[in-house]
């Protein structure tokens, strides 16, 4: 297949690389302050737009559940942008009343569309309305938290703190459920949890990959994996599962072709 973004290649490294949840589109973003949509025929995959944010190296971009928003942080900021698909909006969220962070970076939107977590620092977790971006709680673990994941029914968060601790909790009631120790991880750096909820795999600063089946994370503290995986020499920064949970890619972003399918 030809480059999906060939038709404008990025001046910077790209930093997300999306597909729109309903439509044949891909977006890129990246340190160039731009984030482009393309359609993907596998033929000639033309540019539909491009948006500039000026001054703003994006840290992080993903599409809204409904895929009518696309949202972006930065990479120093405490602001972030919406962009709206439908009316062709740029809004920046200048400020979160009661968010008190140096930078916004990491979050999550959950798959059921009706939240955003951001990720702050020292431990706190944030807890956004998607439709007002406005603050509904607060959560904090022991140590920083570097990865988060939200389950397929949008019930239950798991945080990744960068001691190697897993932290389970209710969205509901925001209370902590239950924490574990993620096996030999001197730092935690990304989780994943399956769509169908039976697994959870977590990648760790030595490049272990740790899998384990959901309802032992939920009773032990010290859960044994299913299987370790270990063909990463570098930090494993990104793991994810299929739709059908039948392949996990497991991937580092600091080597070139460090990316495994299991």
């Amino acid at each position: 297949c030809l480059p999906a973004n060939q038709e404008r290649f990025a001046d910077g490294r790209l930093v997300t690389v999306q597909f729109h949840p309903s439509a044949q589109v891909v977006m890129t973003a990246g340190h160039d302050r731009s984030v482009s949509l393309f359609q993907v025929d596998g033929i000639r995959n033309p540019r539909i737009q491009s948006i500039y944010l000026e001054g703003f190296p994006i840290h992080k971009a993903c599409f809204s559940v409904d895929g009518e928003q696309v949202i972006a942080t930065g990479a120093h900021h405490k602001m972030f942008f919406v962009y709206d698909m439908m009316s062709g909006n740029i809004i920046p969220i200048q400020k979160v009343r009661g968010v008190e962070e140096r930078f916004i970076r990491n979050f999550e939107v959950s798959p059921d569309g009706s939240l955003m977590l951001l990720t702050g620092t020292s431990g706190y977790l944030h807890l956004l309305s998607m439709k007002t971006k406005e603050l509904i709680s607060t959560m904090k673990i022991n140590g920083r938290c570097t990865a988060c994941a939200f389950t397929s029914d949008s019930s239950k968060i798991y945080s990744y703190s960068k001691e190697g601790e897993v932290f389970i909790w209710d969205v509901r009631s925001r209370k902590c459920l239950h924490k574990f120790e993620d096996e030999g991880s001197l730092e935690g750096k990304c989780i994943a949890i399956s769509k169908n909820d039976q697994y959870v795999a977590c990648g760790s600063a030595s490049g272990v990959v740790n899998l384990y089946t959901t309802d032992v994370c939920l009773k032990e503290s010290h859960p044994k994996p299913v299987k370790a995986i270990m063909n990463l020499v570098t930090s494993a920064t990104c793991v994810t599962f299929n739709p059908t949970t039948e392949i996990l890619a497991v991937a580092s972003c600091e080597t070139d072709e460090a990316v495994k399918l299991v």
